[in-house]
């Protein structure tokens, strides 16, 4: 009986010191591991990934404008510094004495083009022959020529009593144009970048051959 009343004794703690103890274990537990919010860590790491970028950014300017980023305000500011380079080696004597001086250009091969495509071309020129966009544009430009002199003619008849033969001529002229189109639509996917033609548009074409008559009257 005397042991039972002992353990009952123990067991039974005051209502205000069991409770009193967990706030103190639930507040050294939060205060020992800080945790932060899903914003904060989203702006460290927005904020290191645009100090990476902003240090790619600058490596990629001139020496002279590292750490000048946000005072470049467009291209013009690098090519300055590119031509001041320019001219900085040409008063040191940089471009003098270089190899080949004096001497005729050698233009058999391209060392700007693909070697492949390079051989091919040589082939071609060796066997007075073109490559097939170069042809092409002769065509084209031979046709636009041809074009815009049977165009002045019909357009002589347009101010005429009878309008029949200009409204005829037109409509065919128009039909030869689209054809025209066609042929420079092909050579612009043919053609390397950068030689690409504009189409041919009737209203600009009526527009040149009226500014060309004023001009001649």
């Amino acid at each position: 009986m005397a042991l039972r009343f002992a353990a009952r004794k123990t067991s039974s703690a005051p209502a205000f010191l069991t409770r009193s103890a967990a706030p103190g274990r639930r507040q050294a537990s939060s205060s020992s591991s800080p945790q932060f919010s899903p914003k904060s860590t989203k702006k460290v790491s927005d904020d290191r990934l645009a100090s990476v970028i902003d240090a790619v950014n600058d490596r990629k300017l001139p020496p002279e404008l590292r750490g000048q980023r946000n005072n470049v305000r467009s291209e013009t500011d690098i090519i300055n510094v590119v031509e001041q380079r320019v001219w900085h080696a040409m008063e040191e004597g940089q471009f003098e004495n270089l190899p080949g001086k004096g001497k005729p250009l050698d233009l058999d091969t391209n060392p700007h083009a693909d070697p492949a495509e390079d051989t091919l071309y040589r082939i071609l020129n060796q066997n007075g022959c073109a490559p097939e966009w170069v042809e092409l544009n002769k065509e084209i430009r031979n046709s636009i020529a041809g074009w815009r002199i049977a165009l002045g003619r019909a357009w002589t008849c347009k101010d005429g009593l009878d309008d029949s033969k200009w409204l005829e001529a037109s409509e065919a002229l128009k039909l030869q144009l689209r054809d025209l189109n066609n042929k420079v639509f092909r050579y612009n996917l043919i053609v390397p970048f950068g030689r690409q033609m504009f189409g041919f548009k009737w209203e600009r074409e009526i527009d040149r051959l009226k500014e060309e008559t004023q001009i001649e009257n």
